[in-house]
């Protein structure tokens, strides 16, 4: 994540060196990718400067409170916690202001005055601030000191005229921070960077922005993208875009800057709110809310008056409009989820119908398949049983022009008392009907092998019949067989059994008797059987 952070950041400054001309800068989602990435890791950041600022603590609990060591210390404490935690960076101030009194160091005293007094105004101290400034002559300042104090001044009425709701003294303010600001241009170096950021702002309120840019680019030019320095030269580049109208260069300024705060772990910062503030006003609620929550959070840590004011307001607008849209989103979910549960509840009810229809559909497959397996299986009891009636009629045509040759031959012969004598005989008419039933026992049982056996299982274990030897089928198998058949009319069951029909009648009735199973299933049953 890291190394992303600064290929993007290393990208950017390259862009920034070709002097003033607007760089051709990334597209919204690859700086606000990289801004949210940082935000998400903002507690590593912080961890780092925690460790720096536990190291000096264990430094200065090792040392003597009236050694030099000592003011050096808490100095680099005071550092550490400047754009991080006001109040503690004011403790530090304060502790070395002690330290300074005591061993009458004017010089030490003078430097903390100044320190202390720039830090409370830009907390918003400005009563305590002017008080610390009274204190300090400036006739007696060192050289390195005077820049110093007249930035402090600078700075002190700059705020005020900010913040003042009276017209008359805010042009006041006004002009005496620029002549500080004159003062403090004549007392620098002009090789230094402080040098350069006042030029370029003094260039900025005097609308040369394109001289500003160039004193911009150099100042860019001169720092790592890693520093507070840069921080502040890219937010003081996104004012210059935001008086020259670009507004896309300034937002991408605005995020090149909050994303060095926060890899800093500065919580002293404007960019961050500002850019949110320009997200806001664009539309572009949600990432705006983001940000200023964020924001208002690193604000709240630093714990300066001013800081605060300066973002409650955009804070609270922000926060509204989202809640509103928050609101209105909800909207939307309540009512497409009536909408979706009107449309489940349909898509159940649709389902149901289905489900029955497929049910019906199956069963009438079901039947379908039964009424076709019953068709196939009445098709092969046909097929079975004319090949056997065929066969049986050709048997029975020779049979018959053997009888006729041989009646015809008695005849001939003058043979007539034995002629009459075989026809009055019943074994011919008993051959046949044996050689018929043995033909339809052979044939049904062709067809349904398991007969017998499963027929049995319908019947009491005790009344369960048992064949003779040689027999195939016995009278109550054979007319259950023909029921199986579909014959199941006791007249014509008779008629081809040669009984009466109340003695097929009662055989029927006798072995539903025997069953093992309801009467009035049994038939049923038997139909079933394959």
């Amino acid at each position: 994540m890291k190394i992303k952070l600064l290929i993007f950041l290393g990208l950017a400054l390259a862009g920034i060196r070709g002097m003033s001309a607007p760089v051709d800068i990334p597209p919204l989602d690859g700086w606000t990718a990289a801004l949210d990435e940082a935000i998400g890791a903002h507690e590593e950041y912080v961890a780092v400067r925690e460790a720096r600022i536990e190291a000096l603590r264990q430094q200065l609990a090792r040392t003597d409170a009236e050694a030099t060591d000592y003011f050096r210390l808490n100095a680099e404490m005071y550092q550490e916690y400047k754009a991080y935690i006001c109040d503690s960076a004011l403790y530090y101030l304060s502790r070395n202001l002690r330290w300074a009194q005591r061993h009458e160091d004017r010089e030490a005293a003078d430097e903390t005055l100044i320190r202390r007094a720039h830090l409370m105004s830009a907390a918003g101290m400005y009563k305590e601030a002017s008080e610390d400034l009274e204190k300090v002559i400036p006739s007696e300042l060192p050289a390195r000191l005077l820049p110093d104090y007249y930035e402090c001044f600078r700075h002190l009425y700059n705020e005020l005229g900010m913040y003042t709701q009276d017209t008359f003294r805010r042009r006041r303010y006004y002009d005496l921070s620029a002549r500080y600001n004159d003062s403090l241009i004549q007392a620098l170096s002009p090789a230094s960077a402080f040098y350069l950021e006042r030029l370029e702002m003094k260039a900025a309120a005097s609308e040369q922005l394109e001289e500003a840019l160039k004193i911009n680019d150099t100042r860019l030019a001169n720092v790592r993208s890693d520093t507070p320095e840069y921080a502040l030269a890219t937010y003081h580049r996104s004012l210059l875009y935001r008086l020259l109208g670009d507004r896309e260069q300034e937002k991408y300024y605005l995020a090149l800057s909050a994303l060095t705060d926060i890899r800093l772990a500065i919580t002293d910062h404007a960019s961050l709110w500002t850019l949110a503030q320009l997200l806001y006003e664009e539309g572009d609620i949600e990432r705006a809310y983001r940000y200023i929550r964020f924001s208002w959070s690193e604000t709240n840590h630093y714990n300066a008056r001013s800081r605060s004011l300066q973002t409650a307001g955009i804070l609270s607008l922000i926060d509204l409009t989202y809640q509103a849209m928050q609101e209105r989103q909800n909207d939307r979910l309540r009512f497409y989820l009536w909408l979706i549960s009107i449309l489940s509840l349909l898509l159940i009810m649709a389902v149901i119908w289905i489900y029955r229809q497929m049910k019906h559909l199956s069963i009438a497959r079901s039947h379908l398949e039964q009424a076709n397996e019953q068709l196939q299986m009445s098709n092969h009891i046909k097929e079975e049983y004319i090949g056997r009636f065929l066969k049986l009629c050709s048997a029975y045509i020779d049979r018959l022009d053997a009888y006729r040759r041989m009646v015809n031959k008695k005849l001939s012969g003058g043979q007539t008392e034995e002629l009459l004598k075989m026809v009055r005989s019943r074994d011919v008419l008993d051959t046949d009907l044996k050689e018929l039933y043995t033909n339809f026992d052979t044939a049904f049982l062709h067809l349904f092998p398991d007969f017998v056996a499963k027929f049995n299982e319908l019947l009491q274990p005790e009344e369960r019949i048992l064949l003779r030897k040689g027999e195939l089928l016995n009278t109550e198998l054979r007319i259950f067989a023909l029921i199986r058949l579909g014959i199941d009319d006791s007249s014509q069951i008779a008629e081809f059994l040669r009984y009466s029909v109340n003695t097929i009648y009662n055989y029927r009735a006798k072995v539903k008797n025997k069953a093992c199973i309801s009467r009035d299933d049994f038939e049923a049953c038997v139909m079933k059987i394959r």
